[in-house]
């Protein structure tokens, strides 16, 4: 019954790879169906990053001659907030966007992989965070300008279903494709009168809320705006994107107000930064532009290819001559780990960079070292005359811990490196701690489901399998020659 329900698995297995295996590389299986009519296996490419890709780096000097000291950082975090959202809308996948501090200025670094209409990318950066708050259209005005955009939204029903509190992304959806607000209209109150915003904490639940002080124009127009908008929404849009839309309770006549809505710490931080990069125009100035070339990139990828390729092959030999046909099978699970690793890494997508490359290739090392660890043990049971389903379960159960162990140090270690290093390295940690994952699936799951299936009953062919050349006596064995 075991062996059968391990062919079953490994048969799973091997499909799933086949799968797998299209995705990473779907022109193989797109040049059979273009010679048999079959439909084509989706292609989707790999994420490079601009070491590999090519691309433009970005180089700003920030303008904080006008923000106190003690603001300066938190600007220019607000700052990068707000360009890397910009580069993402502008389609750039994966941007590094990095704050330097210079001896005597503070600088935005900007790398953007792939980048082809570089102008478009430098107007874009450059322009200043626009903050504004818009009030609500009446249902009848907004579904009228919903219906020019889809004739078959007929009554205040597509209003209300667009314009819920909860459908943020909706709209932006409906902004981005239409260009026109059928939800929020322009209130006349934009960042320039807001003087401070601060993360505050509700006296009686503690719950972190968001501070807003305007200057004395804008008391003014916060009151007027208030007053006739209680019970409606007031909604915060950053360079024209709805950020938060809370309700107004009362009239607001003081120019002090506070927006609540069960965020967290973090939260509420991140949105008072969007706040003051709006009340705080930071200018920028772009001080060097530099361009990669992708052939430069191409070159260092194909060394990569070929070293990982190299690297595979002896390690495969080296495994076929210590284990025989177990290396094999080991082997044939390092293959099933390559195709689910680059499987995982275009689903997610993870940039691939020259740094992320060698984290995979590495732990292409971690999975050999477990199947290593579990065959060690396996030969150790084996020599002591254990049967082979003994052997093996005994081998895979007591190896276990140390791989364990080994992988969860160096899984935290990528936590780390990713958490806390530059963007070079954080490619680096997030391939090898994907890769580390898999491996453990590859080495315990789909090694021992081989095995199962594949391994003799027979002892002497088991031994043989894994190159044990003799059986030393048994622990009984050895009690009895002595009592004789």
């Amino acid at each position: 019954m075991q062996r059968k329900r391990a062919f079953l698995i490994v048969g799973i297995v091997l499909l799933l790879t086949i799968a797998g295996g299209f995705f990473d590389y779907p022109q193989a299986w797109n040049t059979l169906a273009d010679r048999f009519g079959f439909p084509h296996f989706p292609s989707r490419p790999f994420q490079l990053g601009l070491d590999i890709a090519g691309g433009t780096s970005l180089t700003y000097r920030a303008d904080l001659s006008n923000i106190p000291e003690q603001d300066r950082s938190d600007a220019m975090e607000g700052l990068r907030d707000v360009v890397e959202r910009r580069v993402n809308l502008f389609g750039v996948k994966e941007p590094r966007v990095e704050i330097a501090k210079a001896p005597e200025e503070w600088r935005l670094i900007v790398e953007l992989a792939g980048v082809k209409d570089i102008n478009e990318a430098i107007k874009l950066i450059g322009a200043t965070p626009f903050l504004e708050f818009k009030e609500e259209w009446s249902p009848e005005e907004g579904a009228r300008i919903i219906q020019i955009y889809i004739p078959s939204a007929t009554g205040t029903a597509a209003y209300e279903s667009l314009c819920n509190s909860s459908n943020l992304l909706g709209l932006l959806q409906f902004l981005q494709a239409y260009g026109e607000d059928p939800c929020f209209k322009t209130a006349g109150l934009t960042g320039k009168y807001l003087s401070r915003a601060t993360v505050d904490f509700e006296p009686n639940t503690g719950e972190p809320v968001i501070a807003l002080q305007f200057n004395d124009e804008g008391t003014k127009l916060f009151g007027e705006i208030t007053m006739r908008n209680v019970g409606k929404r007031l909604a915060v849009y950053l360079d024209g994107i709805p950020r938060q839309a809370p309700v107004v309770r009362e009239a607001i006549p003081s120019g002090r107000a506070q927006i609540s809505g069960g965020f967290t710490i973090n939260e509420a931080k991140t949105r008072t930064r969007e706040l003051n990069q709006g009340a705080l125009p930071v200018p920028v100035q772009l001080i060097s532009q530099r361009s990669i070339g992708a052939v430069l990139g191409e070159e260092a990828l194909a060394k990569s290819i070929r070293a990982g390729i190299f690297g595979f092959a002896l390690v495969a030999v080296f495994m076929l001559i210590l284990y025989r046909f177990s290396g094999f099978v080991a082997v044939l699970a390092l293959g099933v780990y390559a195709v689910v690793v680059l499987a995982v890494f275009k689903l997610i997508p993870v940039t691939l960079t020259l740094a992320g490359i060698a984290g995979f290739v590495l732990s292409v090392g971690m999975a050999v070292d477990a199947n290593i660890l579990i065959f060690e043990r396996t030969k150790e049971e084996l020599r002591r005359g254990r049967t082979v389903p003994a052997s093996l379960q005994d081998g895979f159960s007591r190896a276990w811990p140390s791989i364990r162990d080994s992988n969860i140090s160096t899984i935290i270690t990528s936590l780390v490196l990713y958490t806390f290093a530059t963007s070079i390295i954080k490619g680096f940690a997030l391939t090898l701690f994907f890769g580390v994952f898999v491996s453990m699936f590859s080495a315990i799951f789909v090694s021992r489901s081989l095995l199962a299936a594949l391994l003799p009953a027979r002892e002497s062919t088991a031994r043989w399998w894994f190159g044990i050349k003799r059986t030393t006596p048994s622990l009984k064995e050895e009690i009895v020659h002595t009592e004789e």
